[in-house]
């Protein structure tokens, strides 16, 4: 009955290191009111974002559990999915984009108006991090235990440990990345 126990663990571990980055990245918004615009840290932040968050956290969810939820679960896994997770994972790849572009724009011009979009949308992807991730601990990953099939879990879990191996050649360069962000 606890076959994607140990996935389900894999990825709340995932959320506890970013919501730790979240955290983080609040504080450094604080600086920006006092401020201080850490450029470098949210340069960092962005790498970060893209490919530990992103790029390997968000994958996983959209390319193994999602899409077996999709496949399986009918419509409430879309509406949970397709409108809600997809949707969310979507709006934070939004915010680091404007994020980017308004680093971009204050380093060029150093605007007010681009320090406030920078303050924007770091705290909007915060938010929604936070929020995302207690949905998917509370909600999604528990929905998806109680309801796939054994088979399905066996999969999942199979496609999971394949991907986490995978990963391991980038747990290096993410310890060293998050050393740089102070986590």
């Amino acid at each position: 009955m606890d076959s994607l126990k140990s996935t389900i663990d894999y990825l709340e571990e995932e959320h506890r290191e970013i919501i730790n980055f979240c955290d983080k990245m609040e504080e450094k918004c604080l600086e920006i009111l006092d401020g201080n615009l850490d450029i470098k840290f949210f340069r960092n932040a962005i790498l970060f974002i893209r490919k530990y968050a992103d790029g390997l956290h968000h994958k996983k969810e959209e390319d193994i559990l999602f899409k077996a939820m999709l496949e399986n679960l009918g419509p409430i896994a879309e509406k949970v999915v397709r409108s809600g997770m997809l949707v969310e994972h979507q709006m934070a790849r939004g915010y680091v984009m404007e994020l980017e572009n308004n680093l971009n724009l204050y380093e060029e011009s150093s605007s007010d108006l681009a320090k406030l979009h920078i303050l924007t949308n770091a705290m909007s992807y915060v938010e929604l991090l936070r929020d995302h991730a207690k949905k998917e601990n509370q909600t999604v990953y528990p929905f998806a235990e109680k309801n796939l099939s054994e088979e399905v879990k066996v999969n999942v879990k199979k496609e999971m440990e394949e991907r986490i191996k995978d990963e391991k050649e980038y747990l290096k360069d993410k310890e060293n990345l998050m050393k740089l962000l102070g986590l």
